[in-house]
């Protein structure tokens, strides 16, 4: 459990790290804070701002810190897998070029939050069972 929730705190770490690295993001020019008017693109396919960048920091250190227990590391995923559903939920509610479109959010982002939400939440539940089936 701890082990999933570093490599997935380390993993949002390094995309908020590489969000800001030119050529790693495309359009880097057209970086905004926040907004959907951000044409910057993480491999040239997830728009981001800098908001999105320190999102995904946030939730890397937050990982990385929670990882340390085994309560902890299980809250995150479940947690932040939650969050990451409602994120895909919004993003398929607001219109990209509307200015509820905030972090920014396309459809590349969108469809990557529903398999990190599932994929979270799916890992901390399995990876839970296997400990109640050890006695632990």
């Amino acid at each position: 459990m701890q082990v999933a929730a570093l490599g997935v705190g380390v993993v949002f770490l390094l995309v908020g790290v590489l969000g800001f690295i030119p050529g790693v993001t495309t359009g880097y020019d057209d970086l905004r804070f926040a907004g959907h008017e951000s044409d910057a693109y993480l491999l040239g396919v997830f728009q981001i701002s800098i908001l999105h960048n320190l999102v995904h920091l946030l939730f890397g250190v937050a990982g990385v810190l929670l990882a340390r227990t085994w309560a902890g590391a299980r809250n995150f995923l479940v947690g932040a897998g939650a969050v990451y559903l409602v994120l895909w939920i919004y993003g398929m509610l607001a219109g990209h070029d509307s200015p509820a479109n905030f972090v920014p959010l396309n459809a590349a982002d969108n469809w990557l939050h529903l398999v990190l939400g599932i994929g979270m939440i799916a890992l901390g539940l399995l990876l839970s069972r296997r400990r109640v089936a050890a006695g632990g």
